[in-house]
């Protein structure tokens, strides 16, 4: 038998025991180092760049969904904008305080700016971010459309958005005092004077700087702490969808407008020259999409009603012979609508000049060349039928008196009659049509207007 120590237990069990145990954790370490650790969060990534519109809030939304899904780490918005309408705007702040995702406004390159209605997008991120040589600001809510200035509802409208401005900034720990001032005052600031005031939360001269900086970061979204990890992670770009491309494309100024001029040019060709059907089509479709654009800006009514009163006067210019005058107020009044139309420097909501004079020039190029041609046909005389015969020479093949007679005209022989006798062979001219009976006199007793002879 083997001996037994005073315990009771054979000489080895113990460090037999120990060696089991120092075995099965070397093995569990093992198995750990040989399983990679799991891969970060991806990050996601939208590029908002020109006005603030119905089709940016519906790409954002779409964006902050898909985020959500994936459980991303951080949803980075790299903006550029000059500002745009308040409803959208209110949609997307809506949405960003609303989001599981944290989210990042970024407003970047160098040369970009987040003014107006982008200063606010900016305020209502989880972290607000800007390139060095960016600026922010100028916030101030401009109401369009109006002849005269409404003090009360401009004043509506400022304390409005700036309620807004200082509950986002509040709510996200930025500068009260200076988001209200954005709004008031319309004041800006440069990237580093932002930081400096407690505007943004850091500068980052490229994207991978800001994931460096973003990685550790706690925020809270969709009231819950979160930590943001960004180092590693994947770069998920959100791409805009067609719908999204074609309410963005049509909601800018310059689209807006073209769409406006060829609605307007082809209904008018299809109005001078019915049947034609093709101008007609483009223009009832290229029409609709600028008026629902101009439902997305904001348009100076008295710009647009400029524009449409040039379309009647063309209108006019074809039903009544004015040899051209109605036509000329129309450019004019199409030029000065055009001019008004989105009269905003305020905004950065307007037609560019490259873009409004070429348009401008070639539809009433067009428009002023229908007109000619319709003047040129109603004052020209009839070519064809009867009425075309008034006027033309031929010959007396028969004796033509008052109650009788025959003449050769046009390779044809007509009855025709005579306030004066009028001998065989002798050459006369077509004063007017009656039925089928050509009234005539002497050709060389006609003072009307001659026609070439056609005997």
């Amino acid at each position: 038998m083997t001996p037994r120590n005073r315990n009771g237990r054979r000489p080895g069990a113990g460090r037999l025991a120990l060696a089991l145990v120092l075995l099965l954790l070397g093995l569990a370490a093992a198995a750990g180092a040989a399983t990679p650790p799991p891969a970060p969060h991806p990050v996601f990534l939208v590029r908002l760049e020109g006005t603030i519109n119905p089709g940016t809030a519906l790409y954002l939304r779409r964006a902050l969904r898909e985020a959500a899904a994936a459980r991303a780490a951080c949803l980075v918005v790299e903006l550029d904008t000059p500002g745009g309408l308040v409803a959208s705007l209110r949609s997307m702040v809506q949405d960003v305080m609303a989001s599981p995702v944290p989210v990042v406004v970024y407003v970047a390159p160098a040369g970009a700016r987040a003014a107006s209605a982008g200063a606010l997008l900016t305020l209502a991120a989880h972290v607000a971010a800007m390139a060095p040589g960016t600026n922010i600001g100028a916030a101030h809510p401009v109401e369009l459309g109006r002849g005269a200035k409404d003090e009360t509802l401009s004043a509506k409208a400022e304390n409005d958005l700036a309620a807004m401005a200082r509950s986002v900034a509040g709510e996200r720990g930025r500068n009260v005092e200076w988001a209200e001032k954005a709004v008031r005052e319309s004041v800006s600031a440069t990237a580093r004077e932002a930081l400096r005031l407690g505007v943004v939360d850091l500068l980052a001269r490229d994207r991978a700087e800001l994931l460096e900086r973003l990685h550790g970061r706690r925020v809270t979204a969709g009231g819950s702490p979160r930590v943001i990890e960004t180092r590693d992670a994947e770069v998920r770009v959100v791409r805009e969808g067609l719908r999204e491309r074609l309410l963005r494309a049509i909601a800018d100024p310059n689209v807006a407008y073209i769409l406006m001029m060829i609605g307007m040019v082809g209904l008018y060709f299809e109005l001078a020259h019915p049947g034609v059907i093709l101008p007609g089509t483009i223009g009832a479709i290229s029409l609709l999409l600028g008026l629902y654009a101009l439902q997305a800006l904001p348009v100076n009514t008295i710009g647009l009603l400029l524009i449409l009163l040039a379309m009647g006067l063309f209108v006019l210019e074809i039903l009544v012979t004015s040899y051209g005058i109605l036509g000329f107020g129309g450019v004019v009044a199409l030029i000065l609508g055009s001019l008004l139309l989105f009269d905003t420097p305020e905004t950065g909501v307007a037609v560019a000049a490259a873009v409004l004079w070429p348009t401008v020039l070639l539809a009433a190029a067009a428009i002023s060349t229908v007109v000619y041609l319709v003047v040129r046909v109603r004052i020209r005389r009839p070519e064809t039928g009867l009425p075309a015969l008034v006027g033309a020479r031929g010959t007396a093949r028969e004796a033509v008196d008052a109650r009788s007679g025959r003449v050769f005209l046009h390779g044809e022989y007509w009855n025709a009659r005579s306030p004066v006798p009028i001998p065989p062979g002798r050459e006369v001219v077509v004063e007017r049509v009656e039925g089928l009976t050509l009234h005539v006199v002497p050709a060389d007793e006609h003072r009307g207007k001659d026609a070439p002879e056609d005997a």
